[in-house]
């Protein structure tokens, strides 16, 4: 273990490790609930198939990030590129399930070579040090809204556009007791008090759910805490179904659907390595990520297993930064979250049955975690630095994307580099990164992109 993954090096050890691959693990195994209900009513696909997709794909993904880049960082089906899979390209646009993965295929394949001609290590290493903080604290926002969203802490409001939910809901109530119990935890330091709070939590909502006070009504989403082992079955997935007969009939449309999966991933994966590497201090005196072309490369190689498998784009996962709050360091905790992903095809019942409310409390103490990284920002030098960085800080929570906070973080500086007259500052990757902006920007103003 020493020699593969250099745990002494990095400060941490087997047992941190392990509590940080469960902890990742559990924050973000959601998706094995939620990617087969997005995708699973696409014809041609079955919930059935998806799970297991999703299941191998993540795994797969995830031990090349341990092995090619020795990261703690985990990777499934990303949330967002699946709506936009199912509802966008196999919905709006009329799109096949065969061709919306044939697009999948053919953006993991671009990412490999941008990944071998070092476009993206250069996009993680040559963002300025400002932007990287923000983009850091704004994922700690965003992921926090995202967590009281599903705990229906934060809901709709017509007027306000958002809301605090009801106080008597059993979700709100034991969210925020988790969020609590972590709080205790967390300051008498014990060992994986992250993963502690989840079950805590956990176990809370089964008690609620036999006393009868959390009511299960799946017709709303809402599903029994307790894992029930009946009726377990394993559908393969579907092996490698592509169709570029059709591709081939419409390549304008294609490379539109193409590119949107690519822009998006793009800059989805870059602010998620980012955050999660500024957080465990995995960054160098430069502020530069090592071994970003290996964890850019399992990225890559994640895409085009997902496609051959039958799902959505893989992509880093910002949940891994919970993993890292608890001590993950290294692969090691990565190779653990890959394993559950394997056992979950087994053991789905048990994995299903954790509720989005559990897993709450802890991503609201990793936003708060990742969002202490404005402390490190400067205000008070140069405003292209200030400004940019303050956009990315504001823009992913309140337009709900990570992508859309890169974007106009990094729009924000370039533009008033220029203004400033310190154009000389800007690096030809920000140059590149700018100039996809404004085509993005146009497409969206033609009406051409969703």
């Amino acid at each position: 273990m020493e020699k593969l993954f250099k745990l002494k090096e990095n400060g941490t050890n087997v047992k941190t490790e392990i509590i940080a691959g469960i902890t990742t693990f559990l924050a973000m195994a959601y998706i094995l609930a939620v990617n087969p209900s997005i995708l699973g009513g696409i014809e041609g696909a079955t919930p059935g198939a998806i799970f297991s997709a999703t299941a191998i794909s993540a795994a797969i993904a995830t031990l090349c990030m341990a092995f090619f880049a020795n990261y703690p960082v985990a990777l499934a089906s990303g949330m967002g590129l699946n709506a936009f899979f199912a509802f966008t390209v196999c919905g709006v646009m009329g799109y096949s399930y065969s061709v919306a993965l044939t697009a999948i295929l053919v953006e993991g394949i671009i990412f490999m070579v941008m990944s071998l001609f070092n476009f993206r290590e250069a996009l993680v290493n040559q963002i300025p040090k400002n932007l990287k903080f923000g983009i850091t604290a704004g994922i700690g926002l965003f992921i926090t809204i995202i967590a009281l969203i599903n705990a229906g802490v934060v809901v709709n409001n017509d007027s306000t556009l958002v809301s605090i939910g009801s106080f008597s809901s059993p979700q709100f109530c034991l969210a925020l007791v988790g969020l609590l119990v972590i709080g205790v935890f967390h300051h008498y330091k014990v060992p994986g008090a992250i993963l502690l709070g989840i079950i805590v939590t956990w176990i809370l909502g089964m008690l609620a759910e036999v006393c009868g006070w959390y009511v299960v009504d799946p017709a709303n989403g809402v599903y029994s805490t307790i894992p029930s082992f009946s009726g377990l079955s394993f559908d393969a997935p579907a092996f490698f179904n592509f169709d570029f007969a059709s591709v081939a009939k419409n390549i304008s449309g294609f490379a539109v659907v193409v590119f949107t999966f690519l822009f998006t991933d793009i800059f989805d994966t870059v602010g998620t390595l980012i955050g999660v590497a500024e957080k465990g201090n995995l960054l160098n005196e430069k502020g530069e990520l090592p071994n970003a072309k290996g964890a850019l490369m399992a990225d890559a190689v994640g895409t085009v297993v997902g496609a051959c498998l039958g799902t959505s784009t893989v992509t880093s996962y910002v949940e891994s930064s919970a993993g890292v709050s608890a001590g993950g360091r290294t692969g090691l905790s990565s190779v653990v979250t890959a394993i559950l992903f394997l056992l979950a095809l087994v053991l789905s019942p048990i994995f299903l049955a954790i509720p989005s409310f559990a897993t709450t409390p802890a991503m609201v103490f990793v936003g708060l975690l990742m969002f202490s990284a404005v402390k490190n920002m400067d205000f008070d030098s140069d405003i292209a630095d200030t400004l940019g960085g303050f956009a990315a800080v504001a823009f992913m929570p309140l337009t709900y994307s990570i992508s859309n906070g890169i974007m106009f973080g990094m729009l924000t500086w370039v533009i008033l580099k220029v203004c400033t007259g310190k154009i000389k500052d800007v690096k030809p990757v920000m140059w590149i990164s700018t100039a996809l902006f404004v085509l993005y920007f146009v497409l969206k103003f033609m009406g051409i992109m969703g």
